[in-house]
C-alpha cells in the first residue's frame, strides 16, 4: 500500500508543527526557526520499541521502587552529578562542542561499567569500530563485556539490541542515526524526534541505561528540536576551552538528582581525571596583592566553590569605551558599571573595562555582583584588596547589597580554604551559627559605599 506524505513545517526550538511557513513561531515567538519536513502517514505500527502489554493505572502506595536501582560508575564526581549513580532505564543526553571530550568520557564510563559485570553496547555511528578501538586502547579500555557497533540505521541497531540485551548503551551520536521510513535527512527535526522517542521506549521498556551524545550549534545549544531535551531524563552539558586542560560537566536537567550541579575534570593523555576540590584548581595560579582581583564564593548546584574574579580598567583611546566580559553576563556587567558610577562617582565612561572569571568557569548567579564591583573598583583605584578576604553579595539598582541564599555553605568553603575575612550582606548575618562567626571575621554591609570604604580605603 502506498504511504501518504505531506509537507509540514517544524519549529527547531520548541517542536511546534504547522502547515505553512511563517516568520516567527506562534508558540515560542522565535524568528526564522521553521524547517520544512515531509511527514509520513503510515497506519502501521509506528514505533518498533513499544511494549507488548499496555500499562494499567496503579495506586501510588502499591507501586514498588525495589527495581529503581542505581549503578555506580566508579567516578565519584560523575555519580554525585547524577544524584548517586546511573538509574536503570534512564535516558541521558550529553552535549558539548566538538573535541571537548564527550566520546572520551563515555568510553571511560563504558569501561567502568563493564568492569563491574555490566554488558555495554557502544554505537559509534560517526566512526568505524577500528577508529573507536584506537581510542579505547589509548585509554586502556579492553573488556570482554564492552561491544562496539558501527551502524547508523536504527532498525539494524534495534536488532542488535534485542540480540545482545545490554545493561547500558551509548549512542554516538543521535544526529547521525536515521530511520529508513522517514524521507528526511539524518539530523533533521523529524529524525531526531523519532529516534529520541524510540530510545526512550527502549530504555524504559528494557531497563537499559542509555546515553545519547548530541551535537551543538554555533550558539552552543544542542542541535535539533527542543523537544529532545524534554524527552530525556537528564541533560549534561560539557563546557570548557579546548586550549585548557579543564572540562566542566554541568547538569542542566535531572529527574533523579539536583540540577545545575557541576563536576570538574582534567584532560590528560590517559583521558579525563576527576577533580575533587575545584576551589584549589581555580585559585592555584592566583597572585596575591594584585589590583583588580577578588575571591568570590559561588554555589553551583549542591557545591560551594571559590572563584577569582579579575577586572582591568584602562584609559580608552577612542570616543566609545569598550566593555568586555568572559564567564559573566554582559548585560549584568553594564548594569553594575552604572551603579558604580552613580554611587561612587567613578568616571568609568572614559575607560575600557574588562572582567573575567579565571579558570574558564561561567557564572550567572547574582551573588557575585559585589565581588565584580570590588574588582572593578580595585583596578580603577589601583589598590589591591586584602588577599585573605572573600566578597559575597547581590547588588540592586539602588546600590543596596541584597542577601544571597546558602550563605553558610559559602562561608564554610572560605574557611576551609584558609580565608580570614568575609564581606557579605548584613541581612545574611542574622541566624548564622556561632561556630562560623568564631572561625572567620564577618563584615556586614548594606550598601555598595560601605563595601568600598571597607576594602579600598
Amino acid at each position: 500500500m502506498k504511504v501518504k506524505q505531506k509537507v509540514i513545517w517544524n519549529c527547531t526550538e520548541c517542536g511546534h508543527q504547522q502547515m505553512k511557513w511563517t516568520g516567527s513561531c506562534t508558540v515560542c515567538q522565535k524568528w526564522n526557526t521553521f524547517a520544512q519536513e515531509v511527514e509520513v502517514e503510515d497506519k502501521g505500527k509506528r514505533f518498533e520499541s513499544l511494549r507488548n502489554e499496555s500499562p494499567k493505572p496503579m495506586r501510588v502506595k502499591e507501586i514498588s521502587t525495589a527495581e529503581f536501582l542505581r549503578m555506580s560508575t566508579k567516578m565519584p564526581e560523575f555519580d554525585r552529578l547524577l544524584g548517586g549513580g546511573i538509574v536503570t532505564g534512564s535516558l541521558t543526553l550529553i552535549g558539548g562542542d566538538p573535541g571537548i571530550g564527550k566520546s572520551t568520557l563515555m568510553m571511560q564510563l563504558a569501561q567502568n561499567l563493564a568492569e563491574q559485570g555490566q554488558t555495554v553496547l557502544y554505537v559509534c555511528g560517526e566512526e568505524s569500530v577500528e577508529q573507536t578501538s584506537l581510542r579505547a586502547r589509548r585509554l586502556g579500555v579492553a573488556d570482554d563485556r564492552l561491544y562496539l557497533l558501527s551502524d547508523t540505521l536504527f532498525s539494524n541497531i534495534k536488532a542488535q539490541i534485542d540480540k545482545l540485551k545490554p545493561d547500558a548503551m551509548i549512542v554516538d551520536s543521535i544526529q547521525i542515526l536515521y530511520k529508513s521510513e522517514l524521507p528526511s535527512a539524518p539530523g533533521s527535526v523529524s529524525q531526531v524526534r523519532e529516534l529520541a522517542t524510540e530510545f526512550m521506549h527502549i530504555a524504559k521498556g528494557m531497563g537499559i541505561a542509555t546515553f545519547l551524545i548530541g551535537h551543538v550549534t554555533k550558539s552552543g545549544e544542542i542541535a535539533g528540536p527542543r523537544v529532545l531535551e524534554h524527552i530525556v531524563d537528564t541533560v549534561l552539558d560539557f563546557e570548557g576551552d579546548r586550549q585548557h586542560g579543564y572540562r566542566l560537566l554541568r547538569s542542566v536537567k535531572n529527574r533523579f538528582g539536583p540540577t545545575d550541579d557541576i563536576a570538574l575534570f582534567q584532560m590528560g593523555s590517559q583521558g579525563l581525571t576527576e577533580v575533587s576540590n575545584p576551589s584549589v584548581i581555580f585559585l592555584e595560579e592566583r597572585l596575591k596583592e594584585l589590583p583588580g582581583s577578588v575571591i568570590v564564593p559561588t554555589v553551583e548546584g549542591s557545591r560551594a566553590l571559590l572563584i577569582e574574579v579579575q577586572a582591568l580598567v584602562a584609559a580608552s583611546a577612542f570616543s566609545t569605551s569598550t566593555r568586555k566580559s568572559t564567564g559573566l553576563d554582559q548585560n549584568r556587567l553594564a548594569l553594575l558599571l552604572a551603579v558604580l558610577e552613580k554611587k561612587m562617582g567613578y568616571q568609568l565612561h572614559h575607560c575600557d573595562v574588562f572582567v573575567s572569571v579565571a579558570g574558564g568557569l561561567k557564572i550567572f548567579e547574582p551573588a557575585v555582583d559585589l565581588g565584580i564591583l570590588m574588582a572593578i573598583g580595585s583596578s580603577f583605584c589601583n589598590r589591591p584588596i586584602d588577599a585573605e578576604t572573600v566578597v559575597i553579595g547581590e547588588v540592586g539598582l539602588g546600590g543596596e547589597v541584597r542577601g544571597v541564599p546558602r550563605i553558610e555553605n559559602r562561608i564554610r568553603e572560605a574557611i576551609h580554604m584558609g580565608f580570614r575575612r568575609c564581606v557579605c550582606p548584613k541581612r545574611n548575618l542574622k541566624g548564622l551559627s556561632a561556630d562560623l562567626a568564631g572561625k572567620i571575621t564577618l563584615i556586614g554591609v548594606d550598601v555598595v559605599e560601605e563595601a568600598v570604604r571597607e576594602l579600598l580605603n
